[in-house]
């Protein structure tokens, strides 16, 4: 059974948003303060003693042969994580949260990757714009979502990129390295063990002792610089028995995209072209409509027939070049007259790219298993549903080809952990876009959500190996061990298809759960079901009761026969998983979203205790929630009750909680 101390380690650390504080103890635990808290600051870190933990000494610091002028920083760490897009800082948050030491190394200053301000792609996933409503993902994800939608309401993607960083070195267990880059890795016996990351701004090498390591990067360099062995380009149909393969194999791969921003200034704007801007008519435009330019386009897409990674420069003159002609086109072809008023306010100047390398990993998944196979399989680790997305290599220098073809897949799918782990290098986890899958198979898994979710389960695995000292193998090989690790996964809200809450050290699974009032058929017993989600219009595995006119609070109560030391209170509430929810600069996009807290979320609440022959005692009030997965800390003193008491809503009619679970302090009989 996992130790109290270590599952509290992992399980209190910064779970909801900005809103953290920091007990004598050094766990970090949901705060009681309103959403108009500012950003995490002095007092939710150890600042001084970051600031004090210098990357090298200079003058003890030698060189390496061939870098004279460059200093070196050596560092050990329980995980490495290349890459610091979406996938990149989910790993990092996971693994960090659950007790790993973690340092994050990313090649740009901001993070995010093609979320960020740099290129501005907006987030999806298995709900698929929408058309799989219900399926919205979970876990850190959805905290990232949640806190940039009440954060900033007005789409600012600069204020993303500071909310990403603002997790990151809040977060104790993270050492974070901007502009820097994976250069070379040594391996022994089949293990990573030195990475050296190059940073240039600070004339810097970093030498890297991981104990596990992680390629978040997308193009797949630090497994490249080990040896591990990639795929490039799209299979043959006969390779994995895919009828969405082709009939011969080639190179070739999807292309990158720069995206460009612009503003109605309410006044004549005029717009006059670069020389080398490309001369854009309706022909180039067949297939690839212009209804609104406020956000534009992900159709603007080069590269797939050369190398995205080699090319790029290429690729980002080009791409501007299209980029610009179509803003002349809209500007100034006449067919656009509303446009008069309208001028750029960013264009892109790094590639959106969507294909490079993969990883081959101890299995490689195909079309089949995003179609139903995964059922089969039991190491699922993280959820997908975006269609099968497929772009054609020419892209916007195909104007008689669609922009892309969509085929449907059945349902959302899992990911499975052998997808997520080299074949040849044993310490080395894959995340993102880079995973070990066929083209067919990449198409549906590259969306950055979904990439995302990859991140938080090798982040989690890569904790749960230093926690009982075994390579990904071991974790893999050890029946008990892994489901420990999916159980570990859906405590901290991922979703993984087939699998609920077993969790033998939650109380809740043993108490006898009773509630104020009920709205329609949902229960109080539905907290316990083990699913925190449900399809529109079902009430299976939610708790809901109806918001009363005279403010009285309404509540759901766990009670046990015999006083239990309970420590934590987690707490899962609905934040709306019907809706799409991600920052786009579309306003077609935004239209069914809501920029703020959701309104389906209980915005105050309160944690209560019962003593054994006393009455109940708030403990916590909470105002102003926004976050889906929150965690309270008790003091362990026994209780034979715990109450939450809801007092408002962010807007909706109806309290609605979908579980709650109860965990007792170290020692304590679960």
């Amino acid at each position: 059974m996992t130790s109290r101390r270590g599952f509290l380690k992992g399980s209190l650390a910064g779970v909801t948003g900005y809103s953290l504080v920091v007990d004598a103890r050094g766990f970090e635990i949901a705060s009681s303060v309103g959403a108009d808290t500012p950003p995490s600051g002095p007092g939710t870190v150890d600042l001084e003693g970051r600031r004090r933990r210098l990357p090298i000494d200079p003058t003890t610091s030698p060189s390496l042969p061939g870098d004279p002028n460059m200093r070196v920083a050596d560092h050990d760490c329980d995980l490495l994580v290349a890459g610091g897009g979406m996938a990149g800082v989910c790993a990092a948050l996971s693994a960090a949260r659950n007790g790993a030491r973690v340092i994050l190394v990313q090649d740009r200053s901001r993070l995010g990757g093609n979320a960020s301000s740099e290129i501005r792609m907006h987030i999806v996933g298995a709900d698929c714009h929408g058309s799989r409503r219900g399926w919205r993902e979970g876990g850190l994800i959805e905290e990232l979502r949640l806190e940039d939608a009440a954060r900033n309401p007005d789409r600012v993607y600069e204020m993303f990129d500071l909310m990403l960083y603002d997790k990151c070195v809040s977060e104790p267990n993270i050492d974070l390295l901007l502009d820097t880059s994976v250069a070379r890795a040594a391996v022994e016996d089949g293990r990573v063990v030195e990475v050296h990351a190059r940073c240039e701004k600070t004339e810097t090498i970093h030498r890297i002792r991981p104990r596990f390591a992680v390629d978040a990067t997308g193009d797949s360099r630090l497994a490249l610089e080990t040896g591990a062995g990639f795929m490039r380009g799209r299979e043959a149909k006969s390779t994995f028995g895919e009828s969405l393969g082709l009939e011969a194999a080639d190179t070739k791969s999807q292309g990158s995209s720069i995206l460009f921003t612009s503003r109605d200034h309410g006044r004549p704007m005029p717009y006059v072209p670069p020389k080398w801007a490309r001369k854009i008519d309706e022909s180039h435009l067949k297939h690839r409509g212009i209804g609104s330019w406020e956000y534009g386009y992900w159709w603007i897409e080069l590269g797939g027939e050369i190398d995205t990674i080699a090319d790029n420069e290429r690729l980002r003159f080009e791409l501007l070049s299209i980029v610009l002609g179509v803003w002349d086109h809209i500007k100034n072809s006449g067919r656009f007259p509303k446009s008069e008023t309208w001028a750029l306010e960013t264009v892109g100047m790094i590639p959106g790219k969507r294909e490079s390398r993969r990883v081959i990993g101890h299995h490689v998944q195909t079309q089949a298993d995003l179609e139903g196979a995964w059922k089969q399989r039991d190491d699922g680790v993280s959820i997908g549903g975006w269609n099968f997305d497929d772009h054609p290599p020419e892209g916007f220098d195909a104007p008689d080809k669609r922009p892309f073809v969509s085929v449907k897949i059945p349902e959302v799918y899992n990911i499975g952990f052998d997808a997520l782990r080299s074949r040849d290098v044993s310490n080395l986890l894959m995340a993102g876009r880079n995973i070990s899958n066929s083209h067919v198979a990449f198409t549906s898994t590259r969306v950055m959500a979904t990439c995302a979710c990859t991140g938080q389960a090798v982040g989690t695995a890569a904790a749960l190996c230093v926690e009982h000292d075994v390579d990904p193998a071991g974790l893999r090989a050890d029946p008990r061990l892994f489901e420990r690790y999916r159980q570990r996964l859906l405590r901290d809200d991922q979703t993984i298809r087939g699998v609920v809450n077993e969790d033998p050290d939650d109380l809740a699974r043993i108490a006898r759960i009773t509630a104020s009032a009920v709205h329609v058929d949902a229960e109080p017993k539905h907290l316990v079901t083990g699913t925190p989600r449900d399809m529109p219009g079902s009430w299976e595995n939610r708790w809901g009761a109806p918001v009363r006119e005279d403010g009285e609070p309404q509540w759901v109560a766990l009670e046990w026969d015999q006083a239990r030391p309970i420590e934590v209170v987690q707490v899962t509430h609905d934040t709306g998983f019907h809706r799409e929810l991600t920052l786009s600069a579309s306003d077609w996009c935004n239209r069914g979203m809501r920029r703020g807290p959701q309104i389906e979320t209980v915005r105050d609440y309160e944690i209560q205790r019962r003593r054994p022959g006393g009455d109940w005692e708030t403990v916590e009030v909470v105002e102003g929630n926004y976050q889906r997965l929150r965690r309270h800390r008790l003091d362990g003193t026994p209780v034979d009750g715990v109450r939450i008491a809801c007092r408002a809503t962010n807007g909706s009619p109806h309290f609605r909680l979908y579980e709650v679970r109860c965990y007792a302090n170290e020692g304590a009989d679960a």
